[in-house]
């Protein structure tokens, strides 16, 4: 399973790099300085889950533990809902995508659950030999 999770994470951190550049070189002229916030907030969650979701890896690689595993699972979820859903939200009136506010909005918080839930697996597969 960490031969996944690793590669995975390295996916991860590259897109992260990727777009942080495209935001801060192409969208900078066309997005406001309220969307680019947003946009930011989206790259930076990226950037710590995918230390946290290497760091899983890692443990599940050392003990194998189902904890760690489950972890992987809820931070690589919340980068897709947390830090996803702000890309869109930075970008929808970019791409057409205002009436979907409604449906973009409420999968920010629970991204955010995701990685809570990650963070508290990964201590209980800390904590278990």
């Amino acid at each position: 399973m960490s031969q996944k999770i690793l590669p995975i994470a390295c996916l991860f951190g590259a897109t992260a790099v990727i777009l942080g550049a495209f935001g801060s070189h192409g969208l900078k002229s066309v997005l406001s300085d309220d969307q680019l916030r947003i946009y930011d907030i989206g790259i930076r969650y990226q950037f710590y889950h995918t230390f946290a979701l290497f760091l899983s890896g890692l443990v599940y690689a050392k003990n194998s533990h189902k904890f760690a595993k489950f972890a992987s699972f809820f931070f690589i979820a919340g980068i897709f809902l947390f830090s996803g859903s702000l890309y869109l939200l930075a970008n929808r009136s970019l791409m057409g995508l205002e009436h979907f506010t409604p449906v973009l909005g409420p999968l920010t918080p629970i991204g955010g659950i995701c990685f809570i839930i990650g963070w508290l697996l990964l201590a209980l597969s800390l904590t278990k030999k």
